[in-house]
């Protein structure tokens, strides 16, 4: 857990850093940071989703994970929780009109990756949190630009960080028993695409449900386990589900 807590840590400082940055900032150089970001994220999203190797899995592994959020309620479930912390600690601060996009978005940004999984898995098996505190160091400086144009709901993204990374580091060996390289590389995929989906949120282009994708996470190494048979069916019609 000693990754985890060093991540939570630069998310927390970087974001009150960013908080005490942002409050000199003029809204037009709000934005435009906030575009930035939002053309970022795009760039990263984009990388991201080219680990696949086989877009109609990543495409079956949104589909389906979507239905499934929705059935469940993901998005509003994870907007309820930023607006009770809202309430909690915003006091009245008008930056709580921003406070749940800032923790939405955030959450999702610092825990849907190859980092967050691959990092998680080798600190609870060896205790080795070097890729971790890697990750760690790359949040902080995204929270403290999230946090100077969305405010102080990036830092409650921390609380986020420590249940989900702290989670995978808990079942480290679970994990590490079940994924193939091969699973979280299309795990690593469909988290691009909704990385991209942020990027499209951050700039005011299109409010994609994000949330509501999240079970494509668990999805896409289901289908790359199950894609030897399922290959083998859909040869027979002529559309393989793999590259060759």
């Amino acid at each position: 857990m000693v990754g985890t807590l060093i991540n939570v840590a630069t998310v927390v400082v970087g974001s009150g850093a960013g908080l005490a940055v942002g409050r000199h900032l003029s809204e037009r150089l709000r934005g435009t940071v906030l575009s930035g970001l939002g053309l970022m994220t795009l760039v990263i999203g984009m990388r991201m989703a080219m680990e696949t190797k086989s877009p109609l899995l990543m495409l079956a592994s949104l589909l389906v994970g979507g239905v499934i959020g929705e059935a469940l309620g993901l998005e509003e479930r994870l907007q309820a929780v930023g607006r009770w912390l809202e309430a909690r600690f915003s006091g009245g601060n008008p930056e709580g009109s921003t406070f749940v996009k800032g923790f939405v978005t955030a959450s999702l940004v610092f825990c849907v990756g190859p980092m967050t999984i691959l990092g998680s898995i080798q600190d609870g098996l060896t205790g080795n949190y070097t890729l971790l505190a890697i990750k760690a160091t790359l949040d902080g400086f995204a929270a403290l630009a999230f946090s100077a144009s969305l405010g102080i709901g990036v830092m409650f993204a921390a609380l986020t960080v420590l249940v989900y990374q702290g989670a995978l580091t808990l079942g480290a060996g679970l994990f590490r028993t079940l994924l193939t390289e091969a699973m979280i590389a299309e795990m690593t995929a469909v988290g691009g695409a909704m990385i991209l989906g942020i990027g499209l949120l951050l700039l005011d282009l299109k409010r994609v449900r994000v949330a509501s994708f999240l079970p494509g996470l668990i999805v896409a190494p289901l289908l790359v386990a199950l894609s030897p048979t399922v290959n083998a069916f859909l040869m027979r019609l002529g559309i393989p589900l793999t590259a060759p």
